[in-house]
């Protein structure tokens, strides 16, 4: 595993609107993977959650989290991302999702009668693969 700060390639496929899963552990420590969206935001990555999501539960009683991100182009290239969650703040006007929609879909969030928590993760270690595999990087 590798410490950041990631390399410009790496960095220049997280800006982009990619696949991707992140992983929380439950309090019994089993983890659990969901699909999200997220943005790379100046070395730490962007998540955002409605008040019902079982993620924000999940965040908030561990913060290390996971997410692994696969390549537009060819998911066989990808990078994961083991961090833990700094903060976690309500997005009272929805601006972090508006951010969200507007890399993925090119608009501003849709629902608009829910609350929404955005987390921030630190990068403790990376992983790359494919054309991003790190040759100092075991297997």
């Amino acid at each position: 595993m590798s410490k950041p700060p990631l390399p410009d390639e790496a960095v220049a496929m997280m800006t982009k609107p990619n696949s991707s899963v992140i992983t929380t552990l439950r309090s019994d420590g089993q983890p659990v993977s969901t699909a999200t969206w997220y943005l790379w935001d100046d070395g730490r990555v962007l998540v955002n959650m409605d008040e019902g999501r079982k993620r924000l539960e999940h965040m908030r009683n561990d913060p290390r989290v996971t997410l692994t991100v696969l390549d537009e182009s060819n998911w066989y290239t990808h990078i994961s991302i083991i961090g833990r969650v700094t903060e976690i703040r309500e997005d009272k006007e929805l601006v972090d999702i508006d951010r969200l929609s507007r890399q993925y879909l090119g608009k501003p969030y849709q629902q608009r009668d829910r609350r929404r928590f955005s987390a921030w993760i630190a990068v403790d270690r990376w992983h790359g693969w494919g054309t991003l595999k790190d040759s100092s990087q075991i297997g």
